[in-house]
């Protein structure tokens, strides 16, 4: 089975995307299952892994209903409030649901870097603990040490590293993210997803350019808990959804069937229990 383990539906009309620019040819604008399907069928792609876009619990509906109808979602990565703890109930209710698989809150855009550590909110990680749920972490690499903190704070929750947690390829920038990368794979259990990473490249897409760092990621993390993802449609940003899956398989030219089977299907499979 071929997984997609990262990718989003959205509809800008629905008012809660905070993040996405008005009036972009690319982003603004709707993009549900109809639009997907012909790059997935392209691709050999079996399954997806929907995840959140919005910071509402009304996203994370509106997905599971999507998912409810759509075969080749196998689950949805959603949202909770963390600052609200009378949220237990919400994240209890969704746990049920049999395509629920766990959270993103978008930490990345939080203007707080130790947020994740304040104790206010670690009744969210210990939930998720206990719920057995999923923890997608999304961030940039100055968060490195906040999430190995984290991490290292909660041994038991299934966490998983989105984009490579964005190394920025566009400035040249290697050295902190690596270290930083090879800590957390060394110290912590987190998995890691080989996507969004051609967006941070400034629109050097070149096989070249990439290299070291999914290199390193393989290296580190090993391919059973490395899986790969679209990141559709932001991926747009830099090329289209089999352009990316094209250069990802070159990418992992290298590793063998066995492994190449585990970054594209079979880690995130084990990870999201699809």
């Amino acid at each position: 089975m071929k997984i997609d383990a990262h990718q989003h539906f959205w509809q800008p009309a629905r008012g809660d995307y905070g993040w996405m620019p008005q009036d972009d040819p690319i982003l603004s604008r709707p993009y549900g299952p109809a639009d997907l399907s012909p790059a997935l069928a392209a691709a050999g792609i079996d399954r997806t892994v929907l995840v959140q876009a919005a910071p509402t619990v009304h996203e994370t509906e509106y997905m599971l209903g999507i998912a409810d109808v759509t075969e080749q979602v196998a689950g949805v990565v959603g949202w909770v409030d963390f600052e609200d703890p009378s949220q237990q109930a919400v994240l209890e209710r969704l746990a049920r649901h049999p395509k629920f698989f766990g959270v993103r809150p978008m930490i990345q855009d939080l203007p707080d870097d130790d947020w994740m550590l304040q104790d206010s909110v670690q009744w969210a990680f210990e939930a998720l603990v206990a719920l057995d749920l999923t923890f997608d972490c999304l961030g940039f690499p100055r968060h490195i040490d906040r999430f190995h903190a984290l991490l290292t704070r909660h041994p038991a929750m299934r966490a998983v590293l989105d984009h490579c947690l964005k190394p920025q390829i566009r400035d040249g920038a290697f050295n902190d993210w690596a270290d930083g990368m090879a800590r957390l794979a060394r110290e912590t259990g987190a998995y890691v997803k080989l996507s969004g990473i051609v967006t941070e490249t400034d629109g050097r897409m070149a096989d070249d350019d990439l290299a070291p760092y999914v290199d390193h990621v393989l290296t580190q993390f090993g391919a059973e808990r490395v899986m790969w993802g679209s990141d559709w449609p932001v991926v747009r940003l830099a090329c289209e959804y089999g352009d990316w899956h094209a250069q990802a398989l070159r990418l992992c030219a290298g590793l063998g069937a066995a492994d190449k089977a585990r970054v594209f299907g079979g880690t995130a499979a084990e990870f999201y229990r699809i």
